[in-house]
This record gives structure tokens, C-alpha cells and sequence, in this order.
């Protein structure tokens, strides 16, 4: 596996359309994002500019620097029968997944420190109240998003075509996960649904980390989501994911 992730690191400082998406997209879009959130209103709610802009850099990290990232990894050795000749090693299915993945999960835990580093010097984000459920939330995040980015990448013919089939998930995220927009500023029936995305509970868990205002339930019910997501995600992974180049 540690071989197998060297070489995929290697690979992954060649490609720079795979090196612009999961790096420097995820760094840019919360500047991007600054301007929007003054005119929020989310003082209203409790909650401060930074408080915002941290969940959402980390949310971007996610969405762009491993889901969308890996999904087109997968799918470019596939293509390539990288896993198929993998296969025939000493290597097991799950090993071989991972190993391909530690790379982009590792840029993505990088990412998120920085941001987190970057945040708290730039927008005076206090220190985190409970810091261990923002861990907890990244961790969970970067497993949900690894997990999710090998069932897309089953249903993905093309590294091209991984720009269309990872869009929905991406925008639903952004819209309705609370990367973009605090579920506190949604309607109460429709924050309710939205707390069922897969990337609910993760930016729930990360803001509520440097808030430290979650209650028990709302802790429980975060973990529990993120937990069900996982757990159907790698069902979907055993159950879909392809080894044989889709012709």
C-alpha cells in the first residue's frame, strides 16, 4: 500500500488538471465566497463570517480535492487496467482502493489545516470549543467522500465524463449540506431534509467543533448520519464498483 501510494502521489504531481482540482480550487473558493457571506445576515443565527468560511473551505477541500479528485483517479486506472493488473497481485480489492486514495486524503487533511491556520489569522476564528468533533467531522468526511468517489467512479465511462457525474453530488453539497449557506438560515422543514446529505452532518460536526453549541441528540443524530452514509457508501463500493474498462 505504501508503494502503491508513492506511486499514485507521483502520478498525481503529473497531472495538472487533477493538481489544479484538488488543490488550488478548494484554497480559492472560500475567497471567493467572503463577499457573499456579509450579506447573509448569519449574525442573526449566532454564527460570524469566519465561522462560516472554515466549514465551507473544509466543505470545498472535500467536494473538489477528494471526491471529484478521486473519483477521476479511479476511473483514469481502470481505463488504464492499472486495478485489473493490481488485481493479480498480493494486494486485496480494499488495499488497492485505499492505497490509490491515501494521496488525496492526505492533500485534502493538508488542505484543511491550512485553511483552518489561514482562518484563524485572517478572519479571528476563535478557538475551537470541542475540538474532537471537529476532528471527527473531518475524518468522516474524508471517508464518506473516498467511499462515494469509487461508487461515481463505477458509474463513470470517461476521466472526462467525471466532471458530469460527480456534479450532482457537488452541487447538492454546496446548495444544501451547508457548505455554502449555514442550514440555520433554511427553513425548518427543508433544514430537516438537508440534514440527511451525506456532507450534513460532517460540516454540522466541524462548526459545531468551534462553536461547541451541539446538545447530545444533535451530536448523536450528526455521527449516526454520517456513520449510515458511510456504511452505504463501501455497500455500494462491494456491490458496483468495476474493475474491467466500461467499453
Amino acid at each position: 500500500m505504501a508503494a502503491l501510494a508513492r506511486a499514485e502521489l507521483t502520478l498525481l504531481g503529473r497531472s495538472k488538471s487533477t493538481l489544479v482540482t484538488a488543490v488550488l480550487v478548494p484554497l480559492l473558493l472560500p475567497v471567493s465566497l467572503a463577499s457573499v457571506v456579509k450579506d447573509m445576515g448569519v449574525e442573526d443565527v449566532g454564527l460570524t463570517s469566519g465561522l462560516v468560511l472554515l466549514p465551507a473551505g473544509i466543505g470545498f477541500a472535500l467536494l473538489f480535492g477528494v471526491y471529484s479528485a478521486l473519483t477521476a483517479i479511479y476511473t483514469t486506472r481502470r481505463e488504464e487496467l492499472v486495478l485489473k493488473r493490481l488485481r493479480t497481485g498480493e494486494l486485496r480489492d480494499a488495499e488497492i482502493l485505499t492505497g490509490s486514495a491515501l494521496p488525496v486524503l492526505a492533500t485534502g487533511l493538508v488542505q484543511s489545516l491550512v485553511l483552518v491556520a489561514g482562518c484563524t489569522a485572517v478572519l479571528d476564528v476563535p478557538v475551537p470549543e470541542a475540538p474532537h468533533l471537529a476532528v471527527l467531522g473531518l475524518l468522516s468526511g474524508l471517508a464518506i467522500c473516498a467511499a462515494l468517489a469509487a461508487v461515481t467512479a463505477a458509474m463513470t465511462r470517461t476521466v472526462e465524463s467525471a466532471q458530469v457525474t460527480t456534479m450532482p453530488l457537488v452541487l447538492l453539497s454546496m446548495i444544501g449540506s451547508g457548505v455554502t449557506v449555514p442550514l440555520e438560515l433554511l427553513p425548518d422543514r427543508l433544514a430537516s431534509v438537508c440534514e440527511l446529505l451525506p456532507l450534513s452532518p460532517v460540516i454540522t460536526l466541524i462548526r459545531g467543533g468551534w462553536t461547541g453549541d451541539l446538545s447530545a441528540g444533535e451530536i448523536l443524530a450528526a455521527v449516526a448520519t454520517a456513520l449510515a452514509w458511510a456504511a452505504l457508501a463501501v455497500f455500494g463500493v462491494r456491490r458496483w464498483f468495476r474493475w474491467e474498462p466500461r467499453r
